[in-house]
């Protein structure tokens, strides 16, 4: 606990109500950024905009879905990374011309945005955010002026011909070859849905179809509806068919022709391993992975590596609990609840500052003291940020009458900052990167204290193509 998530994306193609499903899908997502939401959408004519500061639930009423009409729809829930939080750099992006608008959701981290945005700035462009989305944005849109696209004319049916598709669709490309970082986008025009995950495939992007059989959709011949968005469990909540996931250096293009793809890199797959022992709701799949039984996997792993007498495991929810279960189940300790969490309390790095953020931990979890009075208890939690919740934690379990309690963690030690998408504090608050073991420890307050191995995740996952730079400072980029 302790990491800030970076984005969720979605971008529906050819549903009468994209808008209404982008909004569902979007909810399904709210786990992965809940500081600003938006929709754009549009009826094949005009993109309309609708983004604000809050839950999806706090910015879209009934009444908005009158008026955002159409077809076609990219929908994002933002937590910030690169950028401030403020409404200004709340997502889709959308930038709009006499006959044509562009509108771009972005999950991710760039790290060479400051040079491009000087370059676009030096040739002309202006920016409304401090966003790195906003960067990408702009430069589509020079590439495709550069392509002899037209941003202007008056001619609608010039505009919208087959020729300026390709010129934007080749403006895409050239500027996903530019880029470097995490990214994965939906970017729509007026009659146009286009998804891009960079070559690493650090952050996920999957494809969904609605009224085909998945088979058609993989072979390119349906010219139907499609959902483009980071999690499978997104796809579901529309009532989706999973379709594959977008792979790394990969673009998908979506029109009146069906889903086209376009390979413009290597693929050079390293998924962030944080979404599997974190970010990702537990229904998901990524990458062919089911999220709840990497997270199984990894409690079993870590069961193995470190047992301990006890009487009962329990997990920190949510996402510790999917690697407790893992651990009883190889361990053969009872799994118990242990911890009940409040549904209506958001993540514990929503208080805006430090001191809050600890806080709320007494008023986000609370100990079944029935399930641990007088017992040896091992909780499972997925990591250990600054330790500072991890402590909180032990106090709240100690207070119910727990005898003993056992910390044991489903992923290594994080001893290095990210700088590919999620915001995670500097290297001297990670209590990982300045302590060892026996003092983190003491520090929590445990009994004992031990964290699944690096070899141990790889066992756990049975690969090892995943970006793990936060646990050992080696980034793909």
């Amino acid at each position: 606990m302790g990491f800030r998530d970076e984005c969720g994306v979605v971008g529906i193609y050819g549903a009468e109500n994209a808008a209404a499903l982008s909004y569902f899908a979007l909810t399904s997502l709210q786990h992965r950024g809940q500081e600003s939401a938006g929709i754009a959408v549009s009826d094949g004519n005009k993109i309309k905009l609708r983004k604000d500061m809050g839950l999806v639930s706090d910015v879209f009423k009934q009444g908005h879905f009158e008026t955002l009409n159409g077809n076609i729809a990219v929908g994002h829930v933002r937590y910030a990374t690169a950028g401030g939080r403020t409404i200004d750099n709340a997502q889709p992006f959308m930038n709009s011309f006499k006959n044509g608008s562009i509108a771009l959701a972005h999950n991710g981290q760039l790290v060479n945005h400051t040079k491009l945005r000087e370059m676009l700035e030096d040739h002309g462009s202006t920016f409304s955010s401090s966003s790195d989305s906003e960067v990408i944005l702009k430069l589509i849109v020079r590439k495709y002026i550069e392509n002899g696209g037209h941003l202007g004319t008056p001619n609608e049916e010039e505009n919208n011909s087959e020729l300026n598709q390709q010129r934007f669709v080749e403006a895409v490309v050239q500027t996903a070859k530019l880029i470097s970082g995490s990214f994965a986008l939906c970017i729509m025009t007026e009659n146009m849905l286009i998804g891009v995950r960079d070559p690493n495939g650090i952050r996920p992007l999957c494809i969904g179809g609605f009224d085909t059989p998945a088979s058609q959709a993989l072979n390119h011949r349906d010219g139907g509806q499609f959902i483009l968005t980071s999690e499978s469990c997104a796809i579901d909540s529309v009532n989706g068919r999973f379709v594959r996931d977008v792979e790394p250096g990969e673009i998908v293009v979506i029109n009146k022709d069906g889903l086209r793809s376009i390979k413009y890199a290597e693929d050079k797959k390293r998924t962030c391993i944080f979404e599997y022992v974190y970010f990702a709701r537990p229904d998901s799949v990524i990458d062919g992975i089911s999220v709840q039984e990497a997270r199984y996997r990894m409690g079993e792993v870590l069961a193995e590596e470190s047992p301990v007498d006890a009487d009962v495991v329990i997990g920190v929810p949510d996402s510790g609990l999917g690697a407790a279960q893992g651990y009883a189940r190889a361990s053969g300790v009872p799994y118990g609840m242990g911890i009940i969490k409040n549904k209506y309390i958001g993540r514990t790095f929503i208080a805006p500052t430090q001191k809050e953020r600890e806080n709320m931990v007494f008023v986000k979890l609370n100990a079944i003291r029935s399930d641990l009075e007088g017992k040896r208890v091992i909780v499972i939690d997925d990591s250990i940020v600054r330790g500072t919740t991890s402590r909180r934690l032990v106090q709240i379990l100690r207070r119910a009458g727990a005898k003993e309690v056992h910390f044991r963690v489903s992923s290594p030690q994080v001893k290095f900052p990210c700088h590919l998408g999620i915001d995670t504090p500097s290297k001297n608050e990670l209590i990982s990167s300045n302590h060892e073991l026996e003092e983190i420890r003491k520090e929590i307050g445990a009994d004992s204290l031990a964290f699944i191995s690096l070899e141990g995740m790889k066992k756990a996952f049975g690969a090892d193509s995943f970006c793990k730079g936060c646990f050992n400072g080696e980034y793909p980029v």
